[in-house]
């Protein structure tokens, strides 16, 4: 059988720490791999809706936990100083156990950084502060005592990093442009993670990232395929059918498509359906943000009647 990753979103826009905290350990009893938060400094909709920052749940999340990942969906390379950042998750590698996923990406929203005082530049500029970032990154946490960086976006000069984690942290990058980011993917990630809005597309991405995968001359395999997705989960139909209406009508667009052909939405059986048609495609990671004012509810339905069929 397929090794199938479920990982699920911790509760952090418009929650308080103690709602994070308990949904985070009652996931992880539940059974899941991974917990996930956004990287996001404002609400996707508006700044002044309350929102945790993530690098610092991701460090109370590795204190509080003891056998799931923990990861970023996604941080944007350039909002931040990376060499910082190499630092801050150098020091969560070892207070995690060296169970950190950094997630990284581009970044889309611009107050998140013109707000806080740093440039928001082109789509172009900021892929190539992602693959500078990247690199920074790795070279940080490798062998070398001090790493000189001279990119076009960032610069540093004998920058240590001790202690250095105890192995290269597994690397995530997300996004769905098929020419640069998914390139990027192919080259320095160990797992790609498919955008929601992009759900429907995903036998078609995974071919393209294996063509990158081969144009750069990295075996497919070493890639995990993920894919972020909203699940819609009940127990009949019945209910299911003013769920989906309602999702739709908040999620549809920014999290894919609810009513979709590949949509997690449906009983567990439906969704048990639409996973392996998933995994037949190539995708055996999914970052599941559930449905529902408590998503406790849904990922404990989840966790019973769907992940066994899968373990």
């Amino acid at each position: 059988m397929t090794n199938v990753h479920f990982g699920t979103m911790v509760p952090q826009i418009k929650r308080i720490w103690e709602e994070s905290r308990t949904a985070a350990t009652e996931f992880e009893a539940m059974g899941y791999d991974s917990l996930w938060v956004n990287d996001h400094l404002y609400g996707p909709t508006s700044p002044q809706i309350p929102m945790l920052e993530a690098w610092s749940m991701v460090a109370a999340l590795a204190a509080i936990t003891i056998r799931v990942s923990i990861g970023t969906l996604v941080t944007p390379v350039g909002m931040r100083n990376p060499a910082h950042l190499g630092k801050t998750i150098a020091t969560l590698d070892h207070i995690s156990g060296g169970r950190i996923i950094p997630g990284l990406g581009a970044g889309w929203m611009p107050r998140e950084f013109t707000d806080f005082g740093v440039p928001f530049k082109s789509t172009k500029e900021r892929l190539r502060q992602l693959r500078e970032g990247v690199e920074l990154l790795r070279r940080m946490w490798g062998e070398e005592d001090a790493v000189t960086f001279q990119g076009d976006h960032f610069q540093t000069e004998n920058v240590v990093t001790q202690p250095k984690p105890e192995k290269q942290p597994r690397l995530l990058i997300g996004g769905s442009g098929e020419k640069v980011t998914m390139r990027i993917a192919a080259r320095h990630a160990d797992i790609w993670n498919n955008l929601a809005g992009q759900q429907d597309n995903i036998a078609h991405k995974v071919r393209v990232l294996h063509e990158h995968c081969e144009a750069v001359g990295r075996d497919p395999s070493e890639v995990t395929v993920a894919q972020q997705c909203l699940v819609t989960i009940a127990k009949d139909e019945a209910t299911l059918g003013p769920m989906l209406d309602t999702a739709q009508k908040i999620f549809g667009g920014h999290m894919g498509n609810p009513k979709g052909d590949l949509a997690l939405s449906g009983t567990p059986g439906m969704v048990a359906e639409r996973i392996q048609q998933h995994i037949d495609a190539g995708c055996t990671m999914f970052n599941l943000e559930f449905f529902g004012r408590d998503t406790r509810e849904p990922a404990e339905l989840f966790a019973k009647e769907v992940m066994p069929q899968f373990r």
